[in-house]
């Protein structure tokens, strides 16, 4: 289990709520605290030796594998989000947005620091889990179930969620298996599923980038409801463009640690600057 926290008011680092955002926001819904994050990889690819065997053996003997090395994800990142908040996090690939947000789901352990959580975070992100052998009707119905909905909601939002993720304006694709879906189709889905219900702290990983400009539209009109009905929105974006129209505080990390904290225009301006002179 990930080291995430309950968050209780005497959990909050004292420098970090210096740095808190403005009064009007309500209370702080996630507080990370001097977190690091850090997983193994193998970095030999796929030319081990001895197969389903060897690496019985290795268990058995707690032999580590060989090749395997350690990467720092994320390196003493320290920041609090309050109600009402949609904050955007922004960088170079590989730089840990991914990592941290899984981590503030509960998803991945930190190494040292803490996470504190008001309410349970909801990951959407466009490898979340659902069951391509299923219909996307199947799939409404359980990803509903596991967000703690009762069946009789899902009757009532059912149609909803699917005119909201538009998949099933020109062709009944909703009675179609998962698999025979795009990408993007696939992801306005997922984040239709999860708009669905109210979230203290929604989670999005790239979901909004393959939607039209539509999709795009109807997803900021959601995420404002979700804020305005007290919940705080996280959203990792490659787009600029993107954090700039549904945040107004983004969060800049740059291989592994928190090159800056501040509002929408100054942090993306400032990492523009930093891409154009590498």
């Amino acid at each position: 289990m990930a080291d995430t926290q309950t968050l209780d008011k005497s959990a909050e680092p004292a420098d970090a709520v210096a740095d808190s955002a403005p009064v009007e926001l309500g209370e702080p819904t996630v507080i990370v605290d001097d977190v690091h994050i850090v997983y193994k990889v193998n970095g030999t690819g796929s030319k081990g030796k001895g197969g389903a065997t060897a690496a019985l053996n290795r268990i058995v003997s707690r032999k580590e594998t060989p090749g395997m090395r350690e990467v720092h994800a994320v390196k003493g990142v320290t920041f609090v989000a309050r109600r009402g908040e949609a904050i955007g996090l922004i960088g170079s690939n590989g730089s840990g947005k991914s990592t941290l947000l899984k981590a503030v789901a509960g998803l991945l352990p930190t190494a040292r620091g803490k996470i504190y959580t008001q309410g349970q975070p909801s990951l959407l992100g466009v490898n979340a889990a659902l069951m391509n052998d299923l219909t996307g009707e199947r799939n409404v119905t359980l990803g509903a179930l596991a967000m703690g909905m009762s069946r009789e909601e899902v009757r009532e939002r059912y149609d909803d969620i699917v005119d909201f993720s538009g998949i099933n304006e020109k062709d009944d694709f909703i009675s179609l298996p998962m698999r025979t879906y795009s990408s993007g189709m696939s992801a306005r889905l997922r984040f239709s599923i999860a708009a669905a219900k109210n979230h203290d702290v929604l989670l999005i990983d790239e979901a909004l980038a393959t939607g039209d400009a539509r999709f795009q539209r109807r997803s900021q009109e959601r995420i404002n409801e979700l804020r305005q009905e007290a919940g705080t929105v996280f959203l990792v974006s490659h787009s600029n463009a993107s954090i700039r129209e549904n945040c107004e505080r983004a969060l800049w990390l740059e291989s592994g640690t928190l090159r800056m904290d501040g509002p929408t225009d100054e942090v993306i301006a400032a990492y523009e600057q930093f891409t154009k002179k590498k």
